[in-house]
């Protein structure tokens, strides 16, 4: 699946539930966030499990500028996740969008 930019991810209906995954450290999830599980790019594969139910569903991992959550989405990929998608430039990117 492809990835996902800061603009379309703002257009989204926000009624709509979204699956989305913070791989930053908890501390910077912390500090702010756009929702979601934290999971830190570090843990993923001791934390694999708590994703299972969305193998096969949309899952938007964000990091601060995309790198982490790209390098989450590539691992996930390898371990059969099918709708995985990284948000381009991150929580920096999404916070700089105009609404």
């Amino acid at each position: 699946m492809e990835d996902i930019t800061a603009q379309e991810l703002k257009k989204r209906n926000p009624s709509e539930t979204l699956n989305v995954v913070d791989v930053r450290e908890e501390w910077e999830h912390q500090e702010n966030n756009l929702g979601g599980a934290n999971i830190p790019l570090a843990s993923l594969p001791h934390r694999l499990e708590e994703l299972d139910d969305y193998k096969d569903q949309e899952l938007i991992l964000y990091c601060r500028t995309g790198n982490r959550s790209g390098q989450a989405q590539r691992y996930l990929q390898q371990q059969g996740f099918t709708q995985v998608r990284n948000l381009l430039g991150g929580i920096e990117e999404y916070q700089q969008q105009a609404d």
